[in-house]
């Protein structure tokens, strides 16, 4: 189904946001859309890239998004963020989402990508993303 490069058995980065499948959340197939991972996805982006960058963040790109398997509902979305990259206004935060399966202890990786957010003033305009420390 999928190369070696987008499975593994644990998780990359922090995990920053979990959060239950519902059936609210399913298509005609009765699988979770995958909008709705993706925007589980971006929120979490959005939480590590505010404490990196101390302040207000926006998302500007998504790229390599790769849905690997199904989410169902029940299922324990656990998403994952690793910030790869910092530039002076902007970074790439790599994202992993996980599935615990319901019910079980069993866990897949169901959705990779890279997002790229710009740190942002009050007025929406790019700000310089403080150094470390």
């Amino acid at each position: 189904m999928t190369d070696s490069s987008t499975t593994c058995d644990m998780p990359r980065g922090e995990l920053t946001v979990r959060v239950i499948a519902m059936p609210a959340d399913t298509n005609a197939n009765g699988d979770i859309f995958g909008g709705w991972v993706l925007s589980q996805m971006d929120a979490a982006g959005g939480i590590r890239g505010v404490e990196r960058a101390r302040g207000r963040v926006v998302t500007i790109k998504v790229d390599t998004l790769i849905f690997i398997r199904p989410v169902q509902v029940g299922d324990v979305l656990c998403v994952y963020t690793d910030v790869e990259s910092i530039g002076r206004t902007s970074m790439k935060i790599h994202i992993e989402a996980w599935a615990q399966r319901f019910r079980t202890v069993t866990r897949e990786k169901v959705t990779d990508a890279t997002f790229t957010f710009v740190a942002v003033d009050d007025e929406g305009k790019p700000r310089p993303i403080p150094q470390e420390g």
